[in-house]
């Protein structure tokens, strides 16, 4: 049974870290080591917290209108059992994503868990990870002699919430295990601290998420800064982790060329004193349905991301579905800038792919 949960005044996140203002547990959760603990925490600190009867279905989340219960619902919390051991794949990074939390605390505008995750934006964390380490191990042998990658950060940024759970670390250590199985994430957030001595063996590329300063500064409040994200970078070189950068969305404004080449150069000097010899871009272009338009203008009606379909492409996708990208002569300018510019500064990097 779900039960009303009572107001209380928002708490002051600490340097950005997520910090609840709602707290739901599903019963089951509290039948594992994980679930006990973070009920026996957030019940010490005198948080308010409800259960629900699944995680899929959260009651009780405050909000005169829908724009109110989308804010209040980025500041909840639900500790729930993963119940589905099906894998969703997750190409072109990895052959699947695996499953440690849904949703994210951050605000960016063009993300596609607007859509995705529709009218469930609240923080859910899954407190059964031997059951969901089992599942991908499964996926390792079912695929052997080859390498199965699998990708943390489908549906969630993992470093956002490890201060909660550390099942990130856990799945690390677990991945660096595995002779067969490799893991990835990107994150937006620099708290990786705690990452730094876990037992990785190399398996595991450590992505983060940059942009122009244009980008950062008008369409994702509730991340890190550019400077605190590539010094997170420059320790997690040194912590001898595979590393990687997304740079997404591609976003084509004034001054863009000035924006991406000054994004790199300052990286260059941040990894210089670093060090690192396994480096790798992914460079994804802006893109929008006509349904992720409509959600992002009524949760982010101020928003200057220009979604104007006549000045974009359509392109065909899946099921019979498209997304509207860059006509080609954007497209290509910017991979060709973004390519160059790579290729001048990080010459032993490797571009993994351009969408």
């Amino acid at each position: 049974m779900t039960t009303t949960v009572l107001e209380r005044p928002s708490v002051q996140a600490i340097d950005r870290m997520f910090v609840p203002d709602y707290i739901f547990f599903e019963p089951d959760a509290l039948n594992y080591p994980l679930g006990k603990e973070l009920y026996a925490r957030y019940q010490s600190e005198g948080l308010p917290i409800s259960m629900t009867t699944s995680h899929n279905q959260v009651r009780g989340i405050p909000g005169e209108t829908d724009l109110e219960k989308y804010r209040n619902a980025k500041r909840t919390l639900v500790v729930g059992v993963r119940k589905t051991m099906k894998f969703e794949q997750s190409k072109p990074s990895a052959e699947y994503a695996i499953p440690l939390a849904t949703g994210c605390a951050a605000h960016c505008h063009y993300c596609y868990l607007n859509t995705n995750i529709g009218s469930k934006p609240y923080i859910r964390v899954y407190v059964n990870t031997d059951e969901i380490f089992d599942q991908a191990r499964t996926y390792i042998e079912e695929r052997l002699p080859e390498i199965t990658r699998f990708e943390a950060a489908c549906t969630s940024d993992p470093v956002g919430i490890e201060h909660i759970t550390g099942n990130l670390k856990r799945t690390i250590e677990f991945m660096g295990g595995q002779e067969h199985g490799r893991l990835r994430f990107v994150t937006k957030f620099h708290h990786v601290d705690s990452l730094l001595d876990a037992k990785h063996n190399g398996h595991t590329r450590f992505r983060f998420s940059v942009n122009a300063d244009y980008v950062i500064k008008n369409f994702e409040p509730g991340t890190s800064t550019f400077d605190q994200r590539i010094e997170a970078a420059g320790k997690v070189a040194r912590a001898g982790y595979p590393l990687g950068f997304i740079v997404a969305p591609l976003y084509w404004f004034e001054g863009w060329e000035k924006g991406y080449t000054d994004l790199l150069e300052r990286l260059k000097n941040q990894l210089d004193t670093a060090g690192t010899n396994d480096l790798t871009f992914e460079l994804i272009q802006h893109r929008f349905t006509k349904i992720a338009k409509k959600v992002i203008l009524e949760r982010y009606p101020k928003t200057k991301l220009a979604m104007n379909e006549e000045e974009r492409k359509y392109k065909w996708g899946k099921y019979g579905k498209g997304k509207y990208v860059y006509p080609d002569v954007q497209a290509k300018a910017l991979h060709a800038h973004l390519r160059e510019e790579i290729g001048r500064l990080f010459p032993e990097a490797r571009i993994e792919y351009f969408t």
